[in-house]
């Protein structure tokens, strides 16, 4: 397959060499939107004259607010073509944090997109220009669909060079205020290509996005590299179609966090109970056609990479999956690596570990068991900080991960903890949450959970309730915390053994600031809230304890 200097000279040429088959499939009120490339050529060209009548200096920052949808990349296309810098915004954040991404990258103009609820978020927009899309029910500054009609499309695009910043991708922000990571043109070509080579997926593959495109992996693995590769994108239309728009797709790749293969998890087992499911696949015959039935089911009959990342996976689900027929495959990669470091592949997929080393990666440990990386596409330092990005580099250039790990005697890299999630009881021992914490989400009744103790003589576990967890009486939800407490303890060291369980009154949730966006664990902000609690929460004769 031909190699591009940009993903806009990728698009031209696919919309050159094959301009009415499809490109984007979006499905909104129960009908569905196809874009050819031809088509998205014309209204990326539209918009991309409009944000030119701005008269904006070269390479302005440009801002993008929305869900995953078709106009999220014909807006990155749009601003490639009019020669500024894409700045995209995760659609669940408040107006406080759009407020801030916005003054802090000094955004020209922002393109707000298909969003849940723009209405108590629109108050964070400063007065910059501002384009909305009708069709998801926005009317702020000019109507894209007016643009469309009535603007002439652009032929002439400024010149794209490899290390021309394209876009400042600002971190999930598990501790403080996010970064804006700068990525040049050639970051996101070195990864993606890389990314192409290791897949190998064949021309027109189909390819299905609903983690947020804001997010580096799916903005490189899938968004950048689908246009690369002249992909068909297709993308849910909410969270209540999202099991059958998936299922009607059947992407060559699937891309998920760990919490949406719990969900799947549970769905499945809802359907079809453990005890049912265990007979069924010990019929030799039976066995293969419930399992191709499950991965149709599921929209995973073509996938020949399924993936998990962001954060840890149990070894105990993924070896339910392997059971059903789904490998999935964990890899490690962060926003300032463009997530190039290390990848279970088919075939050399290790459960419980992220993988080996990529050829072009390279990686050392620091005195306490920092990984460090380098490789051909690190960021180029956070935007407007160049006190912070100096201390995350090493003085031979190498990146300070913050996370901990080893590596096995087949070179298969395991995870260990994060530097800064350390915390110390009041005995003087430390704590590394991570693997603990692990060991107890293999409990289907947890939905998130985050191991504290700072100040009291064991680690507590803090838990917030699975859908099926949250349906149990509280004698039977205790029951099984317990069985898994005691599970658990079994093989901690003494120091390390978790003295309750508490079940949290209140979700975690984006909006109030408790998970990322890419749905980690804001430990800093849990503690914040919750830390005044933990001596009384321990002096407390119950060991599973209802908040």
């Amino acid at each position: 397959m031909r190699n591009f200097n940009s993903p806009l000279d990728a698009f031209l040429y696919w919309e050159d060499q094959k301009p009415n088959e499809t490109f984007l499939v979006q499905p909104i009120n129960d009908t569905i939107i196809r874009y050819t490339f031809a088509q998205a050529g014309d209204e990326a060209r539209k918009i991309a004259a409009a944000i030119n009548e701005y008269n904006l200096p070269n390479r302005s920052n440009i801002a993008l607010l929305s869900k995953n949808c078709a106009h999220w990349i014909l807006s990155d296309l749009a601003i490639m073509m009019s020669g500024h810098v894409s700045i995209p915004l995760y659609p669940t954040l408040n107006a406080d944090s759009i407020q801030h991404i916005l003054e802090h990258s000094e955004s020209k103009a922002i393109i707000i997109g298909k969003l849940d609820d723009f209405s108590s978020q629109k108050s964070g927009i400063p007065d910059i220009h501002k384009i909305s899309i009708a069709l998801y029910g926005e009317n702020e500054g000019q109507s894209w669909e007016e643009i469309v009609l009535t603007q002439e499309p652009i032929f002439d695009y400024p010149e794209i060079k490899s290390e021309d910043l394209h876009t400042i991708i600002y971190t999930s922000g598990t501790t403080g205020n996010p970064k804006g990571a700068m990525h040049t043109v050639g970051n996101l070509m070195e990864s993606t290509n890389i990314i192409k080579s290791i897949m190998k997926l064949p021309q027109g593959a189909h390819l299905f996005s609903f983690l947020p495109l804001a997010h580096v992996a799916e903005r490189i693995g899938i968004g950048t590299h689908g246009i690369i590769i002249g992909a068909e994108l297709s993308f849910p239309e909410s969270l209540e179609t999202f099991a059958s728009d998936l299922e009607k797709c059947q992407p060559h790749i699937f891309f998920a966090v760990p919490r949406i293969w719990t969900k799947f998890q549970e769905k499945i087992l809802e359907n079809v109970p453990q005890n049912k499911l265990n007979f069924l696949l010990n019929i030799p015959l039976l066995s293969s056609v419930i399992k191709r039935k499950l991965k149709k089911k599921l929209g995973l009959s073509n996938a020949g990479f399924i993936i998990s990342g962001a954060a840890p996976l149990s070894s105990n689900v993924m070896k339910w999956y392997k059971k059903i027929g789904i490998e999935i495959l964990q890899g490690y990669g962060m926003t300032e690596d463009c997530i190039i470091s290390h990848f279970n592949l088919p075939g050399n997929n290790k459960i419980g570990t992220v993988g080996k080393k990529l050829p072009t990666v390279d990686i050392k440990f620091s005195h306490d068991g920092e990984i460090l990386i380098r490789n051909g596409c690190l960021f180029k330092g956070y935007y407007k900080d160049s006190e912070t990005t100096a201390l995350v580099f090493d003085e031979k250039g190498f990146f300070k991960t913050g996370d901990k790990g080893e590596y096995d005697h087949d070179g298969y890299l395991t995870i260990t903890g994060r530097i800064k999630d350390q915390f110390k009881t009041d005995k003087g021992k430390y704590i590394s949450p991570s693997s603990i914490e692990l060991k107890m989400t293999k409990n289907l009744d947890i939905e998130l959970i985050c191991l504290v103790g700072s100040g009291v003589p064991q680690p507590i576990a803090l838990i917030t309730l699975s859908e099926t967890g949250s349906v149990k009486t509280r004698e039977s939800l205790s029951q099984s915390l317990m069985s898994t407490l005691l599970e658990v303890n079994k093989n901690l060291k003494k120091h390390e053994k978790v003295g309750k369980v508490i079940v949290m009154k209140e979700d975690w949730t984006v909006d109030n600031g408790l998970i990322t966006p890419t749905l980690k664990v804001k430990r800093s902000s849990i503690e914040k809230i919750h830390q005044e609690y933990y001596s009384s929460w321990y002096k407390n004769d119950e060991k599973v304890i209802f908040e």
